[in-house]
Formats: C-alpha cells, sequence, structure tokens
C-alpha cells in the first residue's frame, strides 16, 4: 500500500525550508495542527499524517498484531520518512507520538534532524519501587481501560475534558470529545492500551539527536514531573515549560506551541 495515503498525508508551507513533521496523540487526527501550522509553513516544510486507525487513514492497512505497541507507529514513521525523501526531519510528537519519535530516532537516527516532545509521557504508571511518578497508580489506569472498554462512548464524553483541561473554555474539551468519538471503538481500545501501559523510560537513553522537550505548566495527562524525567534521560536535551495549561498546547496556545516549534526546528534544521 502507497505510505503516502495510507497515512493520508499532507505536506505544505515552504519547499526546500527545513522539514518539520507533526505528529497527533491518542483519538486525534492532524486537524488538531491546525492552529499551529500557519505559523510553521511560511519557513518550513510541514509535513502532516494521521496514524493509520485514526482520522483519514486507509482503516483498512490497521491490524492489532502491528498496533499493539507503539513498535508498530514508530516503524510507520521510519516508513514516512524514507518515502517522503525529504531530508533529515524534526519530529514533533504530541502526547504518545512523542514516544514513537523517540523509538523511531533511537533506531536511525540519521532521519531526524531533531525531536520536539510535547507534553511527553515514558510511562503513564507509577513506580514506587524506583520513585519515579507517572500520574497514575496501576489500579487507575485499569480503572480508565475498563471504563472505556465498557463504554466508548461515555469514555469520550468524561475524559476528554480532563485531558484537555481549560473548564474555562468548554469548547476544547467538546473537540476533542468529538475527535474521540470519531475512532473506531475496537482500534481505540488496542490504541489505548499500547498508550498507557507502553513504558518506554529505558529508550530515552538511546536518543542521539537534539531534542527539545516541551511540557505544559499544568497537565493531569504529564505532569511536570515527567518532562523533568525525560530531560534528565536524553542526553542534552533543553526542557521548556510553556505557559499553557492541560494536555493539548496546540489547541489550547497555539501561537506559544508554534514559536517553541520554530525557534527549536530553526536551529535543528
Amino acid at each position: 500500500m502507497d505510505v503516502r495515503s495510507r497515512n493520508h498525508v499532507t505536506v505544505t508551507g515552504c519547499p526546500g525550508g527545513p522539514v518539520v513533521m507533526l505528529a497527533h496523540g491518542f483519538g486525534c487526527d492532524q486537524n488538531l495542527w491546525r492552529l499551529v501550522v500557519p505559523a510553521l509553513e511560511r519557513d518550513f516544510t510541514v509535513v502532516l499524517f494521521d496514524h493509520v486507525g485514526s482520522g483519514g487513514s486507509e482503516l483498512s492497512a490497521w491490524s492489532p498484531e502491528r498496533y499493539a505497541s507503539l513498535d508498530g507507529y514508530a516503524d510507520d514513521v521510519l516508513e514516512l520518512c524514507r518515502e517522503l525523501a525529504l531530508g533529515p526531519v524534526t519530529f514533533v510528537g504530541h502526547s504518545v507520538s512523542a514516544m514513537m519519535g523517540v523509538l523511531a530516532a533511537g533506531r536511525e537516527p540519521g532521519a531526524f534532524a531533531g525531536l520536539v516532545l510535547l507534553a511527553p509521557s515514558p510511562c503513564y504508571v507509577d513506580d514506587p519501587a524506583t520513585g519515579y511518578r507517572g500520574g497514575f497508580s496501576a489500579g487507575d489506569i485499569d480503572e480508565l481501560l475498563e471504563s472505556l472498554d465498557a463504554n466508548y462512548l461515555g469514555w469520550s464524553g468524561a475524559m476528554a475534558p480532563v485531558i484537555m483541561g481549560n473548564p474555562e473554555r468548554p469548547e476544547l474539551g467538546e473537540e476533542l470529545t468529538n475527535s474521540f468519538c470519531r475512532t473506531d471503538p475496537g482500534i481505540a481500545r488496542v490504541f489505548a492500551r499500547a498508550t498507557f501501559l507502553s513504558d518506554n523510560r529505558a529508550d530515552l537513553a538511546s536518543v542521539r539527536v537534539p531534542t527539545l522537550v516541551a511540557q505544559c505548566s499544568s497537565d493531569a495527562i504529564a505532569p511536570p514531573e515527567v518532562g523533568a524525567f525525560v530531560h534528565a534521560r536524553i542526553p542534552g536535551s533543553r526542557l521548556v515549560t510553556l505557559d499553557a495549561t492541560g494536555h493539548c498546547p496546540q489547541l489550547a496556545a497555539p501561537e506559544e506551541t508554534a514559536a517553541a516549534i520554530a525557534a527549536f526546528a530553526g536551529a535543528a534544521g
């Protein structure tokens, strides 16, 4: 299958400019980047795509075996880089896509000019034995997944506003709810397990490309301690704390998010 069609690839912006590849998180699609794209496409070639099973991707390409872990998604990212042949890209991974970028860069560092890890988490589950705080107990995650399995639409309506934050702007939570609800529930169940049960802490040290860790000042899904952990484990990485709150700064604070990406990608490219 053609990779561009499989992942509903869109290329826009400045031909010949440094390449920025934007990767969305769980339950989303490339549309959630729409507010940052205009600020980026003036100076960069911007690559947008949908993970298989999301948005306008080719659903027939999805299989529970390939996408039961983040490795399948990381393989897709590398295939996209090879197919597009635009040279090293600055990969911007939001939420779970941040760890897809970590995995991909660990395997083929030459494909990347840099990584921007936006609201990343290498492991959502607390690990009392090591003192790691992911933000959720193992019981919390079990309950979350059980609720998703039992009533995905109800789960989406309850969880999306929590993930988005910014309760004074309910339209943001409604947009994320609608995005979740457009995802096939069967695919969402598999993707949720790949997301919330992953543990990529040991993979962080393998990153050898310039990396920006961009966390939000308040985030129920990826608290500040998690961003600090990622920064500490990736050699030579930079950490910035955005004024933005919630887990989706590309929607809640697109100007600030675009500026952080552009400043880093311009230097990396």
